[in-house]
């Protein structure tokens, strides 16, 4: 039992959960923002233009009750489908996925500039006789004393 505490005590301090449960909380913060965006300025306008519809009370009544918004609804147990509150949500869903797209797009192109930094010049060649590693400007191989040809690229007839 005691290497069992070790071992899910390892687990949780390790660095990958703790940045995964600063995501978490900050993904749920995140959401309540976007969900107060959408239902306090996005949807109000839309409302409006739609000759003063208001989205979360957007209803299909169940039964013969007389209830016209949700909250009317709840407050009588009616049974209701409350589509205005499922398209917030679905707005909601595409802002906050379309945000998660801008970040992946940008994490990965700062990832692919870090890659893109050229590779640092060499220092070092191999002899074409012994096959050694020896110094690039070297002109003869101090493994086996071959003479070196200095020009890089032969010269044709």
């Amino acid at each position: 039992m005691k290497g069992f505490i070790h071992e899910f005590k390892e687990f949780a301090v390790r660095g990958n959960v703790i940045d995964l449960a600063v995501g978490v909380i900050i993904g749920g913060a995140f959401g309540k923002i976007v969900s107060s965006i959408v239902s306090d300025i996005i949807m109000p306008p839309i409302g409006v233009l739609l000759g003063g519809v208001d989205f979360a009370d957007l209803i299909i009544r169940l039964d013969d009750s007389k209830v016209n918004t949700l909250a009317e609804a709840k407050e009588v147990g009616a049974p209701v489908i409350a589509y205005g509150q499922f398209l917030n949500t679905v707005i909601d869903f595409l802002i906050i996925s379309f945000c998660i797209f801008l970040l992946v797009k940008g994490i990965n192109w700062i990832k692919s500039r870090e890659h893109e930094k050229p590779e640092p010049e060499k220092t070092t060649k191999e002899c074409p006789y012994c096959l050694s590693e020896i110094p690039a400007a070297a002109t003869r191989c101090a493994h086996c004393t071959s003479v070196l040809d200095t020009d890089p690229e032969p010269q044709q007839a």
